[in-house]
């Protein structure tokens, strides 16, 4: 099979523990997109997260950002597709999450509004301590949320609940998954995050697959978390990373080495160079 098009998982995936690209991987997607093969980033951040890291790439790249709620290329204003959440979704969802006391948020494309003041350690505020002005990710406090919902109702594409706590994280999970009305799905123990239902990796891979005429066989993607089973149980060819939890390498076809020893470098070399 001749493979067009690859969509990358960012963190646990193409990033390293240490959020770098390495120079085996971006040889390696060089070499891949000189061949005409399309290179996506398909990840749960915002776009403008995603993109900063597309660029490090250098190469074209769509983005598929907020778990496939948002995708568009990063050199263009035109947005491929997008599943806002909505006014009347966001307030119930915030009506049930509120009581657990989470740091919760709501983002848009290039936007992240809090409950709470954002921790030192909160990856995009160390991300932002070394961007420029023009490319940092706005980070917001509110504590009225309801009035966020109406001015950003037409922006807001997740929201996602944070704790330590995680018998509470799954407890409130749990509780919005049975209204059977949202996506929900987390990217780790500490987490989980909010979709339009309909909205995943797997939908968005589709959408850009047809964008760019292509058939699900003629498409590659790798992830390692819960959030990108989608996409690797709709694609051609689904690669699991060697760090990825066990049931992720159970839905992938195949099985590359982990994130921090090239994994993605050496799945693009075994079926596409």
């Amino acid at each position: 099979m001749q493979y067009k098009m690859i969509c990358l998982d960012m963190d646990g995936t193409l990033l390293n523990d240490d959020k770098i690209i390495s120079e085996r991987n971006k040889e390696a997607i060089k070499k891949a997109h000189d061949k005409g093969v399309k290179i996506a980033i398909s990840t749960g951040r915002l776009f403008t997260s995603a993109k900063y890291y597309a660029e490090i790439l250098g190469v074209e790249a769509p983005i598929i950002a907020s778990n496939g709620a948002y995708i568009r290329e990063k050199d263009k204003d035109d947005v491929i597709y997008e599943a806002l959440l909505g006014k009347e979704n966001c307030e119930k969802i915030w009506s049930i999450i509120e009581k657990y006391n989470f740091f919760n948020c709501f983002n848009t494309y290039d936007t992240v509004i809090s409950n709470k003041p954002f921790p030192k350690e909160y990856p995009y505020y160390k991300l932002n301590e070394d961007l420029p002005e023009d490319r940092k990710i706005n980070l917001e406090v509110s504590a009225n949320f309801q009035g966020v919902f109406e001015r950003d109702k037409d922006k807001i594409v997740k929201a996602i609940c944070l704790s330590e706590d995680y018998d509470r994280i799954r407890k409130a999970k749990e509780e919005i998954k049975a209204l059977g009305e949202f996506e929900v799905v987390s990217s780790s123990l500490n987490n989980f995050e909010i979709m339009k239902k309909g909205s995943s990796k797997g939908k968005a891979v589709e959408v850009l697959a047809g964008f760019y005429g292509l058939s699900r066989e003629e498409v590659i993607c790798m992830g390692d978390g819960e959030n990108d089973l989608s996409m690797l149980q709709y694609v051609g060819m689904g690669i699991a990373m060697g760090n990825a939890e066990y049931y992720v390498k159970d839905n992938a076809k195949y099985v590359t080495d982990t994130n921090n020893n090239d994994g993605v470098a050496k799945a693009i070399e075994k079926f596409v160079l």
